[in-house]
């Protein structure tokens, strides 16, 4: 049984974030060959072409980590109908320089969760936008905009309420087939 890496993105650098608690929950229910790291975004400056001849250390650190996956999961709130500017400061410095995208080609899949009925649509929208623009494969289907509750996600990433649960037990084993049916195609390059 191939293991796949999974490197996983939380959109929010809020301390009490909803999307690290579904993240927490992500990973209770997916299936046991997927093995999951986060990749932090909350360290890195703000993104200037400035800094494509020499970049700074936790610039690399983060292209490293994306090489050293074989697919992402971006778990993301909607800040302002759209991506939250850490998040997108992150995916600027992994796509350059120009010629050097981290996201070309590799799978990734997009999900969110919002106190609000439409669960992170709109904000989603704007982050697929992005990544189509870099190269990333992305899963579409199933879409996942999770209503939020406190009283189905606990702190630990336990899901309370079945339906929910078997949701996102099918979306984690659908992006795990996804993540077989790209790399059968389109393999990732190995580390150095």
């Amino acid at each position: 049984m191939t293991t796949y890496k999974v490197g996983y993105f939380v959109g929010s650098l809020s301390s009490t974030s909803i999307n690290r608690i579904l993240s927490r929950a992500l990973i209770r229910v997916a299936p046991d060959d997927l093995e999951f790291s986060e990749i932090p975004i909350g360290n890195l400056a703000l993104y200037s072409p400035d800094f494509d001849d020499d970049y700074p250390p936790e610039a690399r650190a983060l292209k490293a980590s994306i090489a050293a996956v074989d697919a992402v999961l971006f778990v993301a709130p909607e800040y302002n109908r759209s991506i939250p500017g850490a998040l997108k400061n992150a995916i600027d410095w992994a796509s350059r320089p120009w010629g050097q995208n981290s996201f070309d080609h590799i799978p990734a899949a997009v999900i969110g969760a919002s106190v609000g009925q439409i669960g992170t649509a709109i904000g989603q929208q704007s982050l697929r936008a992005v990544l189509s623009f870099c190269n990333a494969r992305q899963m579409t289907s199933p879409e996942a905009y999770i209503h939020y509750s406190a009283d189905v996600f606990q702190a630990d990433g336990e899901v309370t309420d079945d339906s929910t649960e078997a949701f996102l037990r099918a979306y984690m084993a659908e992006f795990r087939t996804y993540i077989g049916m790209v790399l059968t195609v389109l393999p990732r390059p190995q580390e150095q």
